[in-house]
């Protein structure tokens, strides 16, 4: 049966293409109201002195949302865009429209689930529906109950990968009418630096011509093979932002992929997208399970490697300004551009988990801060990895930093091109602050 008024909240699923939740939403109502929250609590400091939304990725979000917005019009339909928590904003609209259901996609981050459980308690007359957009599979298709899932990426592979992944679905082509006599005013939001430039332009539209060009070329035939590089658009599929702000889905890259190995050639290396991928959605899960021990010093293991917190380290770290010019090159890109190599991200957080001694959740929160590609389970799971508090079996990973340069920056390209040349000390003054004299 058709509810009167629905409220679908958009989140990091900004697509109307192979979006079921939003497809639900619009098949279900009668009149629907589209909303998304940009947190006012993004753009504060947190308790590691960072931010949870660096420029490059709002400039990214924002790009995506006026996409998100000209894709709505065309289906005459409107986009409400609120300053404004999303527990708050959605308390409000249901109190002053007489809200019957509430719409969103499955989040795995501990806040959101928090904030919706206190939702669905508060207003028990009102139906909260979540639905999966962001991963290949629904929580009824894993072969297993979500507090057993597997320890290991490996296990959850070899348990999900030969599972059938269902279709994308289309867009609808006609959408309730929006709610009638509804200020859909936008409130103020932060600016956009008009300085920042990348290759990557946030948006549905953007992120379906990148996945159509990028498998219309050979480089998912050498996925393997050049994965690993620090430099080159094609070296790695570049999807990551797109499906981080689910301007894309999943589904769809795994439909190119079908699509290509059918008409090109299936071989190991388009095997391994499909490998790269099923890591994000472990990860997915990784996350909604173990909740708010994402975030905690002793991840899943309840043991650590000993840490602390140099606020100097730090800062050096993230300006790129340490001893090793590698470090200092992926540090400067990530900076400069908001993207940096699966490569480049272990290299740094290798560096700062055993060179620095730091705390590994600093890290990981400099890199949501800075990363266009921000998604909650992949961040600050690979960190738990990197750190030997996660899913790995092997424990802590220490990366040689000559090593790693000698094999992916023979030349010193790279190192050039981003300015990693140092003759930094990493310290300044010793333990007992007294200056240290090169």
């Amino acid at each position: 049966m058709l509810q009167g008024i629905a409220l679908f909240l958009f989140t990091n699923d900004l697509r109307l293409s192979d979006n079921p939740a939003y497809l639900a939403a619009a098949t279900g109502s009668r009149h629907l109201l589209c909303c998304y929250c940009v947190d006012p609590a993004w753009f504060r400091p947190g308790r590691y002195m960072t931010r949870r939304m660096g420029e490059q990725r709002w400039r990214f979000l924002r790009e995506s949302l006026k996409c998100l917005e000209s894709s709505l019009a065309e289906r005459r339909q409107k986009l409400l865009v609120r300053y404004q928590s999303p527990s708050a904003s959605i308390q409000q609209l249901i109190q002053a429209h007489g809200i019957e259901k509430v719409y969103r996609s499955r989040q795995s981050g501990y806040e959101e689930v928090s904030s919706w459980l206190e939702l669905k308690q508060r207003f028990p007359s009102v139906l909260f529906s979540e639905i999966a957009t962001s991963t290949l599979f629904e929580i009824d298709q894993l072969p297993f109950e979500l507090h057993d899932l597997p320890g290991t990426y490996s296990q959850f592979r070899r348990k999900v990968e030969k599972l059938a992944i269902t279709e994308p679905v289309c867009a609808p082509d006609l959408t309730p009418s929006p709610v009638v006599g509804f200020n859909y005013l936008k409130d103020q939001l932060p600016s956009v630096n008009s300085h920042l430039h990348s290759t990557f332009k946030g948006g549905e539209k953007s992120g379906l011509r990148h996945l159509s060009e990028y498998f219309s070329t050979p480089s998912p035939s050498v996925y393997k093979q050049t994965r690993n590089a620090l430099m080159g658009w094609d070296a790695s599929t570049k999807l990551s932002p797109w499906l981080a702000h689910g301007c894309i889905s999943p589904r769809q890259v795994m439909s190119a992929l079908k699509c290509y190995e059918t008409d090109i050639v299936a071989n190991e290396s388009t095997y391994w997208i499909l490998f790269e991928l099923l890591w994000r959605e472990y990860f997915f899960w990784y996350a909604l399970k173990h909740g708010v021990l994402l975030f905690s010093l002793k991840g899943i293991s309840a043991r650590h490697k000993l840490s602390s917190f140099y606020g100097e380290r730090f800062q050096k770290w993230c300006a790129g300004n340490t001893p090793w010019p590698l470090v200092n090159a992926c540090m400067k890109e990530l900076k400069e551009t908001g993207y940096l190599s699966n490569r480049g991200r272990q290299i740094v957080a290798s560096c700062f988990i055993h060179e620095l001694g730091m705390d590994w959740r600093y890290g990981a929160a400099w890199f949501e801060e800075q990363l266009i590609d921000y998604d909650v389970g992949s961040n600050w799971g690979n960190w738990q990895y990197l750190a030997g508090v996660g899913a790995d079996p092997r424990g802590i990973r220490h990366f040689d930093l000559d090593k790693q340069t000698s094999q992916y920056d023979p030349d010193g390209a790279y190192i050039r091109r981003w300015g990693g040349e140092s003759t930094c000390l990493l310290d300044s003054v010793d333990a007992a602050d007294w200056p240290i004299l090169k």
